[in-house]
């Protein structure tokens, strides 16, 4: 059965830094891109983050262009994003999936940047 956790959100003030982790099982993680997406309240869940399945390509949404980084450790099934300097705008809950979104979504992490 295909299955997506995700963890590391929290509080943190603004200019803060967190790493959000996802782990994975239910699929050959190393065959398919994988992505970070986010949902803030009130908007559609929108692609912050992409990266192939080798981990040699990337792509990042504007806003978080330079201060967030994707990366994942196909030898864990593991996926991870690095994300700093963070501001209000960013406060929404992160799922990581499959970049072609085949599968169940998991729970996803609350992400809150506030002072």
């Amino acid at each position: 059965q295909v299955q997506f956790v995700e963890s590391g959100g929290g509080l943190v003030q603004p200019g803060g830094s967190l790493t959000l982790s996802c782990t994975t099982s239910g699929f050959t993680f190393e065959v398919y891109a994988m992505a970070w997406y986010r949902q803030a309240p009130g908007e559609q869940r929108q692609l912050v983050a992409s990266i192939t399945n080798n981990g040699f390509e990337t792509w990042y949404t504007g806003p978080v262009k330079g201060r967030f980084t994707i990366a994942r450790d196909n030898a864990k099934n593991t996926m991870h994003l690095q994300m700093n300097n963070l501001q209000p705008e960013d406060t929404a809950v992160y799922y990581c999936h499959r970049l072609d979104k085949i599968g169940p979504w998991g729970q996803g992490t609350q992400v809150t940047v506030s002072s």
